[in-house]
């Protein structure tokens, strides 16, 4: 009797088991199918309406005037000031042309000056010329001028550009004052404008130059125009609708001769002066500059539904 009773409840623990699982896996797949059919819908002042309304488009089918003035960075012997103007014109919010350029003006660097006093003014070769460090570095040098005679100078530099615009929003100050604010990149080739010392002694491909560099005569800059890549990231600020400002920063890597010296060349490699300036003589220099820019948009802003 005890074995009898023991077996029938061995048979309901099974099937009362067994019923617990059924009704567990109908759980899942009924809350499986419940949740990939749910849809959520919005009720309210919200309902339909788009991810931004009244957005203020500073660009879209606007042209820009940006008068602007600009610095490099990083200068060894003459750092250069390049007031500027850009001309663009976007045909969306984020995509836009233009065509940028500066003309530059130049001040020397504190070692400029050190060289300029101390190897040249108070050494006055030109009224001593007997003096023996005179016949020693006077022509290795300049014509009492380094500036005028010896120093390269970034002349000018025109560049047309691509822009693209991939952020945009807004600035608050203590959350009382709001300003639009833009993020964007430019690319492009740029022609610039250069005035280095000229050829003496050979000439790049090992010609017999006219002119040697052993004469002070050899000391006078020419103008050189070369092309390189420009690109760069600017911060915008929109005030008004028809003004803002902003900051950049400008990459434009080339080579030239910033010193005029007779830097290579001469073997082993290259690696040593041959007696001679020419284009072995220049090294690649990543010339970087920041800019202050000042724009102006036309016609009147645009805003979205």
């Amino acid at each position: 009797m005890l074995r009898t009773r023991t077996k029938k409840m061995m048979q309901q623990w099974m099937k009362a088991a067994a019923i617990g699982a059924t009704v567990c896996a109908a759980s899942l797949f009924v809350g499986e199918r419940e949740a990939a059919a749910q849809e959520i819908q919005l009720t309210g002042p919200l309902a339909g309406a788009p991810a931004v309304r009244k957005l203020r488009l500073h660009r879209d089918g606007r042209f820009e005037v940006t008068p602007n003035v600009s610095f490099t960075l990083l200068d060894e012997y003459q750092r250069t000031i390049m007031p500027g103007l850009r001309l663009g014109y976007h045909f969306t919010d984020w995509f836009g042309i233009g065509v940028w350029g500066g003309y530059g003006i130049q001040y020397t660097t504190g070692l400029t000056d050190q060289l300029q006093e101390k190897a040249i003014d108070q050494r006055d070769c030109a009224g001593n010329p007997s003096k023996r460090e005179c016949r020693l570095t006077a022509v290795n040098l300049t014509r009492n001028n380094m500036v005028d005679d010896q120093l390269a100078k970034l002349e000018f530099v025109v560049a047309p550009e691509l822009t693209f615009v991939p952020f945009r929003g807004k600035l608050s100050l203590f959350s009382v004052l709001f300003v639009d604010t833009d993020v964007n990149f430019f690319v492009g080739p740029a022609i610039v404008g250069l005035q280095e010392r000229a050829q003496c002694g050979r000439d790049s491909e090992g010609v017999p130059l006219t002119n040697t560099c052993d004469v002070q005569e050899s000391f006078v800059l020419e103008r050189r125009i070369t092309v390189a890549p420009t690109f760069g990231v600017g911060l915008n600020f929109y005030p008004t609708k028809i003004f803002g400002f902003g900051f950049e920063w400008r990459g434009l890597p080339f080579e030239w001769n910033t010193s005029g010296f007779d830097n290579f060349g001469g073997d082993p490699d290259g690696e040593f002066p041959d007696n001679s300036v020419n284009g072995e003589d220049r090294e690649f220099k990543f010339n970087s500059m920041v800019s202050v820019n000042f724009m102006f948009r036309f016609p009147n802003l645009d805003v979205s539904e």
